[in-house]
């Protein structure tokens, strides 16, 4: 399905219709629920689309690497996004999933701590693609909201000062992940721009 959701709005998969994920976005976003979407959870725009591994998915190993190759597979022209819930009942098997996804399949993997976050993290990943939008406002208060630094200081070698940095030059954890060593040098110098792009794109030693 190539959904266009308008600015502001997410087109999710009618499965989630009553769940903690919808419920957390409390109206900053938009849903659009839609039956036809197959294996994706969620539509952010035309470029980009959410696969979203729970962690009873995990947990269950409810064949969920099978649909994340469907997902890849379905999606080629699409930038495929899995949000997978890293917690204490996960952590275990979460270097293996960001090899499978980042290394072996060549997507975009980002870790929450729960619905909540994940709720915050589309947020602003769906505020973030909108650019063209002549009403958004780069609004420093949203951008560093306490649960996205939080989101952000997981990440190895950034903390509280270089988290802040990174959310003032870029607008979403989605475009952090998308930045290149050359783009991040500037906001946090070279040993730790090379260690965000290693986390997200899975460039182990």
């Amino acid at each position: 399905m190539n959904a266009v959701p308008p600015y502001g709005h997410v087109i999710i998969n009618a499965k989630w219709r009553d769940s903690t994920l919808v419920q957390n976005f409390k109206g900053r976003v938009k849903t659009i629920f839609e039956e036809e979407l197959g294996v994706v959870d969620l539509h952010l725009s035309n470029r980009s689309c959410v696969l979203y591994v729970s962690e009873s998915d995990l947990v269950a190993g409810n064949d969920y690497k099978r649909k994340i190759v469907r997902f890849r597979n379905s999606n080629s022209k699409l930038s495929g996004i899995v949000i997978v819930e890293k917690t204490c009942l996960t952590e275990q098997y979460f270097s293996g999933l960001q090899k499978f996804v980042v290394l072996e399949l060549g997507l975009t993997l980002l870790p929450v701590a729960s619905p909540a976050e994940a709720a915050q993290l589309i947020e602003q990943m769906v505020h973030g693609e909108s650019k063209e939008n002549p009403f958004r406002k780069k609004s420093m208060s949203r951008l560093l909201d306490p649960v996205v630094l939080n989101m952000v200081q997981k990440i190895p070698g950034v903390g509280k000062v270089k988290s802040m940095a990174l959310l003032e030059r870029f607008c979403s954890i989605y475009e952090i992940s998308n930045a290149s060593v050359k783009e991040l040098e500037p906001v946090v110098g070279q040993a730790a721009a090379q260690q965000i792009w290693g986390f997200f794109h899975n460039q182990f030693s």
